[in-house]
């Protein structure tokens, strides 16, 4: 293996992420540091870090691949998710945001479910929390498996090998300065996903010589496949299938890692201005990661003799392009961002399930009066923990990064995002009916046998089972009270 451009650059990106958690290890001084900053994140960071969290290494693989292998039809998914995140920002981030804070200032997810609706504390901390882990190890193992098929690629060594590198460097980063680490870095990340997603198709465009080349050269590969891969809705595809594309936007409401971020906002001015930045970064990062298997299609048709590069796996189209087209610089550069998607996504992931262990099971349940050095080094802990697990999961080299993605969305999207929604709309929820509903969309999630995502049932069914039990049972006074001095000083900071 001799050293090359592309890994001096990838090497500088590593170490400079390293850098950054070490910067935030020395700003972390307590608990609430570790986990969400201390509610200190300007709208930028907010943006980014939300931006970059969500976009994981689904972004620069499983969706680029998944067009290069259906076409058009499949952008859908990215079409749902724009609209999903849109009303996620618009309605739920700055409501959540003071909700939290008026709710016992909660940390995490299960936290504020719990000092939210005032009863069944306990239950609804153990049921979200063990949600969150069951779907998150899937969601983190997701991203082991993009970075491995990354340096798999790039060192040319074998999966397992390659897993421990991919795993390496976001593991020790996250361990070392938690939430600023990740947040931060996600302002670096997030600008080398820009970069990657906007530069990529356009080289890839230009290479295959001009409309007419592009033209003709999708014309011969769907009538080699004898698939319209131009249209949005080809002849032979159902209803059904469009509705599942779509639905991906439910899942938006329900992700602990992207929330967390609302919940660690400075004020909701800043979730304004956060909304304006990070929208246009998604729109843009989307329709090139679209792009990107689009013009796939037409450039490997035209260029039989790299089809190979791919090893039969349409996930590699955006990694294979950019070693084929740029430079080693710039490929290494353009690389690193696939590493940046991954990290970004799997360090949120793990500190959302250390902050469910370390906050809602240990402190929550043995130690209430832990100290927060205490529970810092347990939270680092628990990082280290998840990650072994997920690096566990994802030792099959035939896993998919889209379908693991999938399934992990489609759990948070039903069993917490109706529970939120009616948390910050809707003062008559009550603790029973959140819980029954939480535990209905996650059972559905998990049994779902349809052609339907699973996420389309899950989320009806936790919405339908809230309203009826909260419709037949009774909220404290105290907890709708509280509810409305919320609701009011979020209009305060809305209209100021």
């Amino acid at each position: 293996m001799s050293l090359n451009p592309m890994y001096i650059t990838f090497a500088l990106y590593i170490v400079a992420v390293l850098g950054i958690g070490v910067a935030a290890y020395m700003a972390t001084r307590n608990f609430g540091d570790y986990i969400l900053g201390g509610r200190r994140l300007g709208g930028f960071v907010t943006a980014m870090a939300a931006g970059a969290s969500d976009m994981s290494g689904w972004l620069l693989m499983g969706l680029p691949g998944a067009i290069y292998a259906a076409g058009l039809v499949e952008a859908w998914i990215a079409i749902g998710l724009t609209i999903g995140a849109y009303f996620n920002w618009l309605l739920v981030s700055g409501r959540l945001r003071i909700q939290t804070e008026f709710n016992n200032n909660a940390l995490t997810l299960p936290e504020y479910f719990a000092a939210r609706f005032g009863e069944y504390g306990k239950l609804l901390k153990v049921a979200s929390a063990a949600i969150i882990l069951l779907f998150f190890t899937l969601y983190s193992a997701s991203g082991v498996v993009a970075g491995a098929r990354l340096f798999q690629l790039l060192f040319e060594i074998d999966y397992g090998t390659a897993i421990w590198l991919g795993a390496g460097a976001t593991i020790i980063y996250t361990f070392i300065g938690g939430f600023l680490a990740v947040s931060w870095s996600d302002s670096l990340q997030a600008s080398l996903m820009f970069f990657a997603l906007i530069f990529t198709p356009i080289a890839v465009y230009l290479s295959l010589g001009g409309s007419a080349e592009v033209s003709a050269a999708f014309a011969a590969a769907s009538a080699a496949k004898n698939v319209d891969f131009s249209s949005f809705w080809p002849t032979g595809t159902s209803f059904v299938a469009v509705v599942s594309a779509a639905a991906w936007g439910l899942g938006y409401f329900g992700q602990p890692h992207i929330l967390a971020r609302f919940m660690a906002a400075e004020n909701v001015k800043t979730l304004v201005k956060a909304r304006r930045i990070s929208m246009t970064w998604m729109i843009l990062c989307l329709a090139g990661a679209v792009l990107v298997g689009y013009y796939g299609i037409a450039y490997f048709q035209g260029h039989p003799e790299h089809v190979d590069q791919l090893q039969g796996n349409s996930e590699r189209v955006f990694m294979v392009l950019s070693t084929i087209l740029f430079n080693p610089w710039i490929a290494g550069i353009i690389l690193s961002a696939i590493l940046a998607a991954v990290m970004s996504t799997l360090s949120a992931q793990l500190l959302v399930c250390s902050s469910a262990l370390t906050e809602d099971f240990y402190k929550g349940f043995f130690r209430p009066n832990a100290s927060q050095a205490e529970l810092v080094w347990l939270g680092r802990l628990m990082v280290l923990a998840i990650a072994l697990l997920a690096i566990w999961i994802a030792q099959d080299p035939e896993s998919k990064v889209l379908g693991l993605v999938s399934y992990a969305w489609a759990g948070f999207g039903a069993a917490f995002g109706p529970v939120v929604i009616f948390s910050v709309f809707w003062k008559r929820t009550t603790a029973l009916g959140a819980l029954l509903g939480m535990v209905a969309g996650a059972v559905v999630v998990v049994t779902w046998k349809g052609d339907l995502y699973e996420i389309v049932p899950g989320f009806i069914a936790c919405s339908v089972v809230l309203v009826i039990v909260s419709l037949l049972t009774k909220v404290p006074a105290a907890v709708e009270k509280r509810f409305d001095e919320a609701e009011a000083e979020y209009q305060r900071q809305a209209n100021a």
